[in-house]
């Protein structure tokens, strides 16, 4: 009798066990956080933009990668290069309508509530498997930001893709100097073969490309305001 407790105890334990929430980059694992990676050519010319995906509790990394597709643990494009941890405790996981922590509790069932973190991802996923993808108007950026949205983070549910870069840029972290290494050395080769090649034409060319890449999600995000949604 005391044996057979004792498994019952042991099985509760492992029942109600929580995923180890340890960053592991050896590993892939990076629980509640959003990584980035480079993306082939555009990061070559504009090294802040990149592929994004959003991590389980458990640090698997799911990212929308393509139409009707989304990656579960096989980021595309390449390993994280940078990371972004974000807290769990500021999100709001409400248990029924009145349960919201964020103020603006019928807004948040309007757009999708979620009971936990994976909870939300999974809802994420759902969403985006029926999907199409395009760089310039639902991309991995569209992912991130539906989800923080669900979950409400820092009770904030109008997140999007400039937040995503910004959260990236001063928020993350660098995985290790190989890691800055390869988001960075692409870009400084393309700019120096272009100098020296073309001269400042490139470079105009290249301030041009910029302010356009630029200026076209500024409109769609804050003017244009339906173009980007997806």
């Amino acid at each position: 009798m005391a044996l057979l407790r004792d498994e019952e105890a042991l099985k509760d334990r492992v029942g109600h066990s929580k995923p180890d929430t340890s960053i592991d980059p050896t590993h892939s694992r990076f629980p509640h956080c959003i990584v980035w990676t480079p993306l082939p050519i555009v990061s070559w010319l504009a090294p802040f933009f990149g592929h994004v995906g959003v991590c389980r509790e458990d640090g698997v990394i799911l990212d929308f990668s393509g139409s009707y597709l989304v990656n579960v643990d096989n980021l595309a494009f390449g390993p994280t290069a940078r990371y972004a941890l974000l807290d769990e405790n500021q999100c709001c996981f409400p248990p029924h309508l009145y349960g919201h922590t964020c103020e603006a509790r019928f807004k948040h069932v309007e757009i999708g509530t979620a009971t936990s973190w994976d909870d939300g991802l999974r809802s994420c996923m759902q969403t985006f498997q029926h999907k199409c993808y395009n760089l310039f108007v639902c991309n991995c950026h569209s992912f991130a930001a539906n989800f923080l949205n669900r979950i409400a983070y820092q009770k904030c549910m109008k997140w999007n893709m400039i937040d995503i870069v910004y959260l990236i840029l001063l928020r993350g972290q660098w995985v290790d100097k190989w890691s800055v290494a390869r988001s960075m050395i692409p870009f400084t080769t393309v700019m120096c073969i272009g100098l020296l090649v073309a001269g400042w034409p490139f470079f105009v060319g290249w301030v041009i490309f910029e302010l356009l890449l630029v200026c076209w999600f500024l409109f769609g995000t804050y003017v244009n305001k339906g173009l980007l949604e997806c």
